[in-house]
Parts: C-alpha cells; structure tokens; sequence
C-alpha cells in the first residue's frame, strides 16, 4: 500500500501536463477570450484558421496557438497568415497582452491602432528626421503595442505583426520582476512605431525575426539589456537596430540592409552594446553609426556599400576591431565630433572617400589595419580639424593627394606604404601648424615619402625605396626638424634624400643608396 501511494504521489508530482487540458477555438469557444478565461495553466488552446475581431489578455502559464502545422505560406507559416486577430483600429488597448509563462505561436495581428500610409510615406521620405523622439517608442506615455509584454517571461513565436497604429512588439521591464521573453520567429512590418520595442530594464532574446518597413527602428532598446541575434532588419525609417540610453545589448550575427538611417545605430552616455558579427549594408547613413558619448565594442562586422560611412563615430568612444569595411560611399572608418577611438585590426578597402577619417578635434589609436584604395583624390587616413592620431603597424596601399594626410597631431610608426601606379604622389603630406612624428615606417612607390610645409616634424629610421625626386620635402618649419638615421633606394640619379628650407635642426646620418 505504501509502495502504491508514493507511486501515486511521484506520478502526481512529475507529470502536471496530464492534467492539462486542450480547449478549442471556435468549435467549444467562440472566442479566444472565452477559451482564455475558461483556462488553467499549462492548458493549450488552439484556435482555428480565421479573422478574430478582438483583443485579448493572456494567463500564466498557458499556450495560445493556431492550429496546424508548420507549413509555409507567402510571407511566414501558413497558419499564421490565416488566424488574424485583428483589433478594428481600436488603440487604447494592446492587441495581446502577454502573461508570466505564456506562450503566443502563430498568429497575424493587425489593427490595434490606426495604421496612416500617408503619415508613414512622409517620415519615409525625410528619412525620420521629422518623428518625434519619442513618437512610436515602446516606453513613450499612450504607446499600445499590438503584442504587450510587461513585467513577464513568456515566448512569441511565429507570429505576423503589421499595419498597426504604435510598436508591434513591446516589452517593457518592471521593478522587482525578471522580463526575459523569447522572441523568435516573428515577422513584423509597417507598424507606426519601431518593430520590436525593448526599454525599462527588460532582458529578452530577440533571435531569428524579420523586422521591415517599421516607422522607427526594425528592433529598437532603450535603458535595456536584450540579446538580440539573427535577425533580418531592412527598409524601416530610422535604424535597422537602435540602441540608446544606457543600454549594454548583445547585437550578433544580425543582417541590417536598406534602412533610411544607420543599419545600427548607437547613442548616449552608457550605452555599451558588444556589436559582433553583423552585416550592414546598403543603408541610407552609416552601416553601423555610433555618437553622443556611447562606447560600444564594434567586433568581426562587415559593412559595405553603405551610403556613408561603413562604421560612423560621432562624440562618441567605440573599440573598433577585425571589422571589413568596403565600397561605403564615403569613409571606411569615420571619427568625429571630438571622439575618441581606437581603431584596430580593421581591412578597410575601396571606399569612395578615406579608409579612416580622423576629424573635429577627435583622439583615436590606429594599429595593425589593412587599409586600401585604388585611385581616387581622397588619401588613405586623414587626421584633420587639430585631430590626434597614434597610427602604427598598418599596411596603406595606394591614396589620392597623399597615403597619409596630417592636420593636427600624429605619432607614425611602423607602417608599411605601398604607393600603386606611375601618378602616386606624396605618402605622407603635412600640413602648415601640424605635429608630426615619422619613425621605423617604410614607404615604397611614392613620388615623395613626406612633403611637410609650415609644421613641427621629426622623421626618424624610416626606409624609403621607389621614390621620385626627393624622398623628404621639408619648408619653413615652425620649429628646426629633426631628420635622422633614414635610409633612402633609388634607381633615379637625379633622386635626392632629402631637400629642407628654412632653419634646419638635426639633420644627420640620412644615406642615400643607389638601386641598380
């Protein structure tokens, strides 16, 4: 008898679904609702294929999902195409409201809220400069999103959220509650607000959506910690993904393309995302664009073919490692607005304008990049606008004007310049009220190494091989240079080591050897 009532007892307590029960939408129920209500935790409710004009709020702990099975249709699975919940443009209550738990697979929502084409046509076309900052955003006062998730864990998965009048998917963090949805699967396009909304502290796994066409960022983060991976993110009107306000998100393995704005965009004090593994292309601003004071790690992304640059960086302080950046229509790697960045182990080929554009009074740190272009004005690095710059141990293959161009302050070592055709002029090109400092690099190919007027400069045991005329070109110095120990091959004999007017200062064991 013993042995039978803990038996009993083990089988109660290691099998709770035998108890649960599966309730039917409409053939018991004729809404979702009335099947919600009637329902206890770990019940399933399936609900057959059909428009349903209501909204609903979920319990714990059970599982809402349409019925059938997972084949696909036009856009996502089938049976989400055919089971809509629509609201009837209703906009003071969320669409479905999430419990701790619960489960949402495979469903259209549309209609909560009134979707406007014209309003949405408008923000397209100005590329959202005219939104408000908190127009559409998950945690804005009289924001309804069509999926409401608050305070909870639970999954939405599958589903089809479009043409809804704020976010499509909200998820919002509560004080003394752990928000940690997984959100997967879903496809969600032209909602007047962002696509998935994440804010107040809430920690979801955004993995594998589609988010498109959506009135402000495809997944957008505010003061939250998502982990946000494989996603889809193209044509919305502000970012493909933002993050801003302190957020510290995982951003991996994610496609951005086509967007009005950045493919990811990052701004604000504390907000330090690890922004590893994306592709980001073919969008209308940078592929990836950081400013306003954040500081993100930016690792192993490509960005190609953007509309500016391949990775942007304004005001702000990012680590910038093992990226590929190439055919951006402006910089490789742009750095602005007293920025301050280090730059390091970047491939940075064929872009329109620089591989790496230091200006407006920015600091950064450039080491071990491969850095390239073939023909063009523009010069392979620009340290501009009373900019500082650590350059060393890059390989520089071609520039315009120069390799390397210097107005501001620049510390150059150990680089390899490599100039490509007969018209390369100067590798490195010095500007009147410039710093520089040139020592251990080697220069190959260009018509002049370094062309220095009006500056302060010291070139120090550099090698120069291929040259035409004279290897370095120094006038009227701001202060004596200091030109030492730097060693010169030419097969031209009317090539020259070295030509200074002005003061000079040490200038002293320079050789000049001849190539036969």
């Amino acid at each position: 008898m013993i042995h039978r009532v803990s038996f009993i007892l083990v089988l109660l307590v290691t099998t709770p679904s035998a108890l649960a029960e599966t309730l039917r939408v409409p053939q018991t129920f004729r809404s979702i609702q009335a099947a919600i209500d009637a329902s206890t935790p770990d019940d399933l409710i399936l609900v057959a294929s059909g428009r349903y004009s209501e909204t609903i709020q979920l319990k714990p702990g059970i599982t809402l999902r349409s019925d059938g099975d997972d084949s696909k249709g036009t856009a996502g699975l089938k049976r989400a195409e055919v089971t809509v919940i629509d609201g009837g443009e209703a906009g003071s209550v969320a669409g479905v409201v999430m419990a701790e738990g619960s489960t949402l697979d495979g469903f259209t929502i549309t209609n909560i809220g009134s979707y406007d084409d014209a309003e949405w046509t408008k923000h397209f076309d100005s590329h959202g400069e005219e939104l408000g900052d908190d127009e559409g955003s998950v945690q804005a006062e009289g924001t309804t999103p069509a999926v409401s998730i608050v305070g909870v864990s639970c999954s939405v998965t599958n589903c089809i959220v479009h043409h809804n009048g704020n976010v499509g998917i909200g998820i919002l963090g509560k004080a003394g509650a752990t928000t940690a949805p997984l959100i997967t699967g879903n496809i969600v396009f032209r909602n007047m607000g962002g696509g998935i909304g994440v804010a107040e502290g809430a920690q979801p796994i955004i993995r594998d959506n589609r988010c498109s066409e959506n009135l402000r960022a495809g997944i957008g983060c505010r003061k939250a910690n998502p982990i946000i991976t494989d996603n889809q993110c193209f044509q919305n009107v502000r970012a493909g993904i933002g993050c801003r306000e302190g957020s510290l998100s995982v951003i991996r393995g994610n496609k951005c393309y086509q967007n009005r704005r950045a493919g990811i965009g990052i701004r604000m004090l504390g907000t330090a995302p690890i922004v590893e593994d994306n592709e980001c292309y073919e969008n209308a601003m940078a592929g990836i664009g950081c400013r306003d004071n954040a500081s993100p790690i930016l690792r192993n992304n490509l960005c190609r073919n953007n509309m500016m640059a391949g990775i942007g960086c304004d005001g702000a302080s990012p680590m910038i490692v093992s990226n590929e950046c190439t055919g951006n229509e402006q910089a490789g790697i742009g750095v602005q607005g007293q920025a301050k960045a280090v730059i390091h182990r970047n491939k940075c080929h064929n872009n329109k304008l620089v591989a790496i554009g230091v200006t407006g009074g920015s600091e950064t740190v450039i080491t071990n990049n491969d850095l390239a272009r073939s023909g063009g004005v523009p010069p392979i690095i620009a340290v501009k606008d009373d900019s500082i710059a650590m350059i060393r141990d890059n390989d520089i293959v071609g520039g315009g004007v120069a390799a390397l161009l210097i107005q501001g302050t620049a510390t150059v070592s150990a680089n390899a310049f490599t100039g490509v055709g007969e018209k390369q002029g100067n590798a490195v090109w010095v500007w009147a009220g410039s710093t520089a400092t040139l020592s251990g690099n080697s220069f190959n190919g260009y018509r002049a190494a370094v062309n220095s007027t009006k500056a302060t400069l010291s070139v120090i045991e550099n090698t120069f091989n291929r040259f035409k005329g004279t290897a370095i070109i120094i006038k009227d110095s701001s202060s004596p240079p200091h030109v030492y120990g730097n060693t010169a091959f030419s097969n031209d004999p009317q090539a020259k080591m070295l030509e200074v007017q002005g003061t000079s200062g040490v200038v002293t064991e320079n050789r000049m050897k001849q190539e036969y």
